[in-house]
């Protein structure tokens, strides 16, 4: 695959593209960026047009001011599909993604063509909830890299972690080149959100995939489930035996999940419109 150059938008959202279709959108996760979809960019661009950038706090886009809300993260999306001249597209979230991929389907909703929400998390129980924000007081204290061996382990098997030692070595690295300020005010809207407008997800009438892994510790099967069901129509897959980096760890199993899926909105959509004209 030839290396693709990132591009920015006036704004300064750093951003890849590639592919042609109807466009798709990839949002990745809190501490990451654009690099973690290299096995969906290669699995989606033959079918789709693919666009994967840095969320606000991470990679090469702008930081966020302490106190940024999610809307913001919306906001991002919104300019980068202004700056492309894209009416919509499908948007797809992992993880804090996820959340954002909510947002913007909630506040730009004639944008939203379809939606993919992948390992993200959805009314966190108690105990979740209370481990999520003591890992946000030692990102806070120690910086981003304060959890990224407990993350690498809920995050990936063992047997990939030993297997991909490079693979792992470079997403530690990531992890602790992040921003300090851009991850944690990232990392505060991820644990404190994920009940983000969930009396109003039943105005999502997009087509829409909940996914996530059978061993996802953190974005549970459970999770997924409730999420779907707040979502008019919305279908929920686990994938078996799979953490939360399937997308990293599993690209095709991942890609054949999510194109089977793209396929059949896109024909519905087709449908629809058929019928309209």
């Amino acid at each position: 695959m030839t290396m693709l150059s990132p591009q920015q938008t006036p704004a300064g959202t750093s951003y890849l593209v590639t592919g042609q279709g109807e466009p798709v959108v990839l949002i990745h996760g809190v501490g990451l960026n654009k690099e973690m979809w290299g096995g969906q960019i290669v699995g989606l661009a033959p079918h789709f047009q693919v666009i994967a950038y840095d969320m606000l706090g991470h990679g090469a886009s702008p930081r966020p001011a302490s106190g940024t809300a999610l809307e913001a993260y919306a906001d991002q999306l919104f300019e980068l599909l202004e700056h492309l001249d894209l009416p919509r597209a499908t948007i797809i979230g992992f993880s804090m993604g996820g959340l954002v991929a909510r947002a913007f389907a909630l506040k730009h909703a004639q944008r939203t063509a379809a939606l993919v929400i992948l390992n993200s998390v959805f009314n966190r129980t108690p105990e979740q909830r209370a481990g999520v924000i003591a890992r946000t007081a030692q990102a806070a204290q120690h910086g981003p890299d304060a959890n990224a061996e407990a993350a690498l382990s809920r995050w990936f098997s063992r047997e990939y972690q030993a297997a991909n030692p490079a693979q792992i070595a470079a997403i530690r690295q990531t992890l602790a080149s992040n921003d300090p300020q851009g991850y944690l005010t990232t990392y505060e809207l991820f644990a404190t959100q994920d009940m983000y407008r969930a009396d109003q997800l039943g105005d999502i009438r997009v087509p829409t995939l909940v996914a996530t892994g059978e061993l996802d510790p953190g974005s549970t099967p459970e999770m997924a489930r409730q999420l779907a069901a707040h979502i008019p129509g919305a279908e929920t897959v686990v994938l078996d035996e799979q953490r939360h980096m399937m997308p990293v760890e599993s690209p095709r199993l991942v890609n054949q999940m999510l194109l089977d899926f793209l396929h059949r909105a896109q024909a519905s959509r087709h449908s629809v419109e058929g019928n309209v004209a």
